[in-house]
């Protein structure tokens, strides 16, 4: 997927995954009551600072803090973008 916004030094483009529609036993959650999601792919990475490369690259799933990240629209798509450092883990 194309989108034509480009990080700058360590921040990264994230596209967050879907909220959960059900519980594990069925039960369909309204969205009311629906969690931000702590998940989701990376779109795009900046080049890293000068003394620190990046560790995530487009195309990897991540956990992210609940807060972390602006949220952003490009091309009438919702996407985050935060620090490396907001990232918890490459799953």
């Amino acid at each position: 997927m194309a989108v034509s916004l480009k990080p700058l030094a360590d921040r990264v483009l994230v596209e967050p995954a879907a909220a959960e529609e059900k519980t594990a036993s069925g039960i369909i959650i309204p969205d009311t009551a629906k969690e931000k999601p702590q998940r989701g792919k990376v779109i795009a990475a900046g080049i890293g600072k000068k003394d620190e490369p990046m560790t995530v690259k487009a195309g990897d799933t991540i956990l992210y803090g609940k807060y972390a990240g602006t949220e952003i629209t490009v091309d009438g798509k919702e996407y985050l973008i935060m620090r490396e450092s907001d990232i918890f883990a490459i799953v």
